[in-house]
């Protein structure tokens, strides 16, 4: 269950983190309250997940995947360059962060 809410609070992640792009600095309205929301439920499940797991295993998965969502997001929808050298990376990314799950806490 703790590692449901680590998936769940890094898919929260990418949500803020593009929320953060589009206010503009905190100029446009909708944005901005969707980034407040997006942050603050995305550090509330991590903090719950945080009580069972070791900090940084969980971490580094939170951060993983937000890194990733993020970057395929902004190539899909945004407008981001899509290039080979970004693919392969954001892959090693997600191994990175599967393998980081194998071995983190098991209580």
């Amino acid at each position: 269950m703790a590692w449901l809410l680590v998936v769940l609070a890094g898919f929260l992640e990418t949500g803020f983190a593009v929320c953060l792009k589009l206010s503009h600095g905190f100029t446009r309205l909708w944005p901005t309250i969707a980034f407040a929301i997006f942050a603050l439920g995305s550090f509330g499940l991590l903090t719950l997940a945080l009580r069972k797991l070791d900090v940084g295993p969980a971490y580094a998965v939170w951060t993983g995947i937000g890194a990733a969502g993020t970057a395929v997001y902004g190539m899909i929808f945004l407008g981001d360059v899509v290039s080979t050298l970004k693919i392969v990376s954001i892959s090693l990314v997600i191994i990175g962060v599967i393998g980081l799950q194998l071995s983190g806490s098991s209580h």
